[in-house]
């Protein structure tokens, strides 16, 4: 099921100049987007001190996130569904492995940060072009759709553990929201 539908996501690749440069967009320039979105956040003019906390947060589980996909590639190391044959790919080769998807998981990871701390309509604009993200990886031919349920879950769980670890009131976050 995970290749068939993966082949199928990753059918229209190569067959429309458009869409690929959108995607292809998308894919290099999303997680990238959503760091900036999270970063300019920092200027918020209301509920300043509470903004911050939440973009930090947001960067930590991005951080968490990530730093738990590498532990994950110590023991699984799934190669690329183009190395495999089953999908078409329309940008150049990845070094590492496969699963998880880093792109999914810090996506899902800022999504998740923003949505534990009820920010609707950010959350609903983060989780919009997460979306995009996580489709443009399978439509390149980068990743399987379990790759980008794999760091979604990745993601998620970051984003969770940081709304539980991480406090308002610890002094890390006193210190860091007083910057500019």
């Amino acid at each position: 099921m995970d290749k068939g539908l993966t082949q199928w996501l990753n059918a229209a690749a190569g067959s429309s100049a458009w869409l690929d440069r959108v995607m292809i967009a998308t894919t290099k320039f999303g997680v990238p987007l959503m760091v900036l979105g999270v970063a300019v956040q920092w200027w918020a003019q209301n509920d300043r001190p509470r903004i911050r906390f939440i973009a930090l947060s947001a960067g930590l589980s991005f951080l968490l996130g990530l730093g738990l996909n590498h532990i994950i590639l110590l023991f699984v190391q799934r190669i690329r569904p183009y190395d495999a044959g089953v999908t078409h790919l329309i940008i150049e080769k990845s070094a590492d492995w496969s699963f998880p998807s880093d792109h999914a998981t810090a996506a899902l990871a800022i999504v998740t940060a923003f949505a534990m701390q009820g920010l609707p309509r950010r959350t609903i604009c983060l989780s919009l072009l997460a979306f995009a993200i996580c489709w443009s990886r399978v439509y390149v031919g980068m990743h399987y759709v379990t790759d980008i349920l794999g760091g979604a879950a990745t993601g998620v769980l970051a984003g969770v553990a940081v709304r539980y670890l991480y406090r308002d009131t610890s002094r890390l976050n006193q210190f860091a929201t007083r910057i500019l």
